[in-house]
């Protein structure tokens, strides 16, 4: 499901990368070809200085379709940014992906808090934010961020994943899944 950032993976990428649909939502946009591959060797070469944390989102079958980073990190934070090629919107794969990637994050790399910052435009990318169970609204609690993020006018939300909340929602439904299990067997 993810991977770390390879550049054989570019060309797949960023065939979906500049779809209309996904362009505009994507941080590092690339004009070409090899700006896009210049800005994978360097997103690469900034993971290496503990900067940023990359993945490449996969289909089943290892086919790149999307990227998913944690951008900024500093002193156990970040922001998220995620975007998946248009053909792959609606199948589930967001929320595999976040998964995964909250995982690493927090119980193997000692990430403390993820911020994610979406446009109030992105109605796709605002729906999906409040499906997740373990996120928060953070607008009104983490004001400095909120405010550090819009200082040029206000476009967009913040939401806040907490490890603790994370780690919680984890442990729910891992008994939540238990207890199916132990249901079926009675029956």
């Amino acid at each position: 499901m993810l991977r770390k950032r390879e550049l054989s993976d570019c060309h797949e990428l960023y065939d979906l990368m500049i779809d209309p649909a996904v362009f505009p939502f994507v941080r590092h946009k690339a004009n070409s070809y090899e700006e896009y591959l210049f800005i994978t060797k360097q997103t690469i070469e900034a993971e290496e200085r503990g900067e940023i944390i990359s993945r490449t989102i996969t289909d089943e079958w290892g086919n790149p379709i999307g990227t998913i980073n944690l951008f900024d990190v500093q002193d156990g934070t970040g922001f998220l940014g995620t975007w998946i090629g248009k053909p792959y919107f609606g199948k589930g794969y967001n929320q595999l992906a976040k998964d995964a990637f909250f995982s690493e994050l927090f119980f193997e790399l000692n990430i403390q808090t993820v911020f994610m910052r979406i446009r109030k435009e992105n109605i796709r990318s605002l729906k999906a934010a409040h499906k997740l169970p373990y996120n928060i609204l953070a607008n009104e609690i983490r004001t400095d961020v909120y405010q550090y993020i819009n200082a040029h006018g206000p476009t967009y939300d913040l939401f806040q994943i907490e490890k603790d909340q994370y780690h919680l929602y984890k442990i729910r439904e891992q008994n939540h899944q238990i207890n199916e299990e132990s249901q079926l067997k009675e029956a």
